[in-house]
């Protein structure tokens, strides 16, 4: 498990700002989720993280080691995050099966089909190794692209809107196969969500951020119902509603 360090972000696309000085620690195993308003520069942050923007000021460590400052960026390909969009973005021409272990090179053979066996358990698809993309629904291709993004091994997962094109139903049991996965892995996560439930089912804590000319984190909050969670045990928290007012109120003001 990795530690994710963010001291003194700042960024602006020419004369806009969108973050100023947004500093926050993502402990080992624990998932976060970014809420605040469209705009408030969410993305721009998991794509600094992720090295798919550069940085402008601040630091960002996993651990110990620098991934950007303002004059270093290590390269995507070098920083062993896992990284998940609402859209799966699979690859048509690939099995299940060859999307989940295209990124896996140093296994051997055997080694690979191990754990795409362990990886496609994980999702509940272990019947579907040998299907094309367009053959799923939405939601199977979802699954997918999680599991590819595991099949590496991350320091830390990436994940923006990973389910907010998904129906309710299909979000609700992929949120669940989510839990399970981070009981058992531990990994340290990033998540955006606009879903207030959703960021109080999933975290550890939840990082608001304000919008505005310099766009800053607002407040961060502990959520702190005992893990393995279920959906039963988080409604049934005394404190649920009081999250969820304060999250409401967050971002409609």
């Amino acid at each position: 498990m990795a530690e994710l360090k963010l001291a003194d972000l700042s960024f602006h696309y020419g004369s806009k700002q969108v973050l100023g000085d947004v500093s926050f620690n993502v402990k080992p195993g624990e998932l976060i989720c970014l809420v605040g308003p469209s705009g408030c520069g969410k993305s721009t942050l998991l794509r600094l993280i992720a090295g798919l923007t550069n940085m402008l000021a601040g630091n960002i460590y996993i651990g110990d080691k620098l991934l950007a400052s303002n004059n270093y960026h290590m390269p995507v390909q070098k920083r062993n995050v896992g990284l998940v969009f609402q859209h799966a973005s699979l690859f048509p021409h690939l099995t299940v099966g060859q999307n989940i272990m295209f990124g896996i090179k140093h296994l051997n053979k055997q080694q690979r089909q191990a754990r795409q066996e362990e990886l496609l358990e994980m999702i509940y698809m272990q019947q579907f190794a040998e299907r094309l993309p367009h053959t799923l629904s939405g939601g199977q291709q979802q699954r997918v692209a999680l599991a590819r993004a595991l099949a590496v091994e991350p320091d830390i997962m990436l994940l923006d809107e990973p389910f907010g094109m998904l129906d309710s139903l299909t979000r609700g049991e992929l949120q669940d196969i989510l839990i399970e996965i981070w009981n058992k892995e531990k990994i340290t996560a990033v998540m955006i969500t606009h879903d207030v439930d959703e960021a109080i089912f999933l975290a550890d804590r939840v990082v608001m951020m304000t919008s505005g000319p310099s766009a800053k984190i607002g407040d961060i909050l502990t959520i702190d119902f005992e893990r393995p969670r279920t959906r039963k045990s988080v409604l049934e928290h005394d404190d649920y509603y009081m999250y969820r007012k304060h999250l409401i109120d967050f971002l409609e003001h």
